[in-house]
C-alpha cells in the first residue's frame, strides 16, 4: 500500500518570522454550501475532510467570517480546535447578502466587530493571522488600516495580511503595521498579480494565491500540461499546484475541497518535483 502525502515536502514558510507552516497550505471556502453560502451538502464528509488535515500534514488553513457566512469557522472549531501546531488564518471585512453576493464594509467598528466574532467562533484567545479580506473603497483606508494596528497592539491579532490589493496598497497598509501576507488571484493561467507577487518575494512576504488550481485552456486533452501531467504520473491539479510551489519560496497555495479523495490528490503535489525544462514550458504555454 502506497503512504499517503504529506504537506511537508512542500517545504516551510515563517509567516512573520515566527509561524512556521508546511507551504501547501487548505482553503476552507469550499467547505460550505452551494454559493459560499449556508450549510455543506455533505457536513459528515466535509468534517471528514477536516478532520484529514493533520494526518496529511496540513498546518495551514485559511478560513473567513464570510464563508457560509460563518459556518466555514464553526466546522473548524468543531473537528480541529484546539489547534496543535496548526495556523488558523482568517479574514473579515467582507458582508453577505445572499449565496455568491459580497460586499466590502470597511468601517472600524465593524471591522472590530470581525475579529472579536471570529475570536469566539474559533475559540481562541488571539488570531494568528487575520487578513482583511478586502479594502473597502467607500471607507477612507488609514481608518481601516487603524483600526486593523490598534487591535494588533491589543493582542487580538498576531500577525496582519491583506487580501486582492496591489503594491501600492500594501506599501500604505505597512506604514501602520507589518504585512505578513498577501492573498491575491493568481494561479497558472491568470498571472495578473506578478507584480505583486515580485513584490512579496522581494520583501519576504508570504503571496497566498487563491483559486490555485485553475489552469484554463491549458488543461485541454494534449495540451503542455495534461502532457506533463501524464507523463509524471499526476493530475492536471497536482502539476498547477507543483508549478506554484516552484515558481516562488513565498508561494503558500491553499486548494479547497470537501472531499478526503481530493485533499490526498492536492497533497500529492508536495512530492511532486517539476524540472526547469517543464516549468520553463508551462510558463511558456501559459503566456
Amino acid at each position: 500500500m502506497a503512504t499517503q502525502p504529506n504537506a511537508a515536502a512542500s517545504g516551510q514558510f515563517l509567516i512573520g518570522g515566527d509561524l512556521k507552516v508546511n507551504r501547501l497550505g487548505f482553503g476552507a471556502m469550499r467547505i460550505v454550501g452551494k454559493g459560499i453560502w449556508g450549510n455543506p451538502e455533505n457536513p459528515s464528509r466535509v468534517r471528514e475532510t477536516l478532520a484529514k488535515l493533520p494526518d496529511l500534514g496540513v498546518n495551514l488553513i485559511d478560513t473567513a467570517d464570510s464563508y457560509g457566512p460563518y459556518i466555514s469557522e464553526d466546522l473548524i472549531r468543531e473537528v480541529l480546535h484546539p489547534y496543535k501546531n496548526t495556523v488558523i488564518a482568517t479574514k473579515g471585512g467582507l458582508t453577505r447578502h445572499g449565496p455568491d453576493i459580497w460586499a466590502p464594509v470597511g468601517r472600524p467598528e465593524y471591522l472590530r466587530q470581525c475579529v472579536l466574532m471570529s475570536l469566539r467562533r474559533l475559540d481562541v484567545e488571539r488570531i494568528d493571522l487575520w487578513q482583511l479580506h478586502r479594502v473597502d473603497p467607500k471607507v477612507p483606508r488609514e481608518e481601516q488600516f487603524g483600526v486593523i494596528a490598534d487591535m494588533q497592539k491589543e493582542g487580538l491579532i498576531r500577525h496582519v495580511g491583506l487580501s486582492e490589493v496591489n503594491v501600492e496598497e500594501i506599501e500604505a497598509a505597512r506604514k501602520h503595521f507589518d504585512v505578513v501576507t498577501v492573498q491575491n488571484l493568481y494561479n497558472l493561467a491568470n498571472r495578473q498579480s506578478e507584480e505583486v507577487l515580485n513584490y512579496c518575494d522581494k520583501h519576504g512576504i508570504g503571496f497566498i494565491p487563491w483559486f490555485p488550481l485553475a489552469a484554463g485552456k491549458l488543461a485541454t486533452p494534449d495540451s503542455v500540461l495534461s502532457r506533463i501531467a501524464e507523463r509524471l504520473k499526476a493530475s492536471n491539479g497536482q502539476v498547477a499546484l507543483a508549478w506554484l510551489l516552484k515558481r516562488s519560496k513565498v508561494m503558500l497555495p491553499i486548494p479547497g475541497t470537501g472531499s478526503v479523495d481530493h485533499l490526498i490528490e492536492n497533497v500529492g503535489a508536495a512530492d511532486l518535483q517539476l524540472s526547469d525544462e517543464d516549468f520553463a514550458a508551462l510558463e511558456a504555454a501559459a503566456k
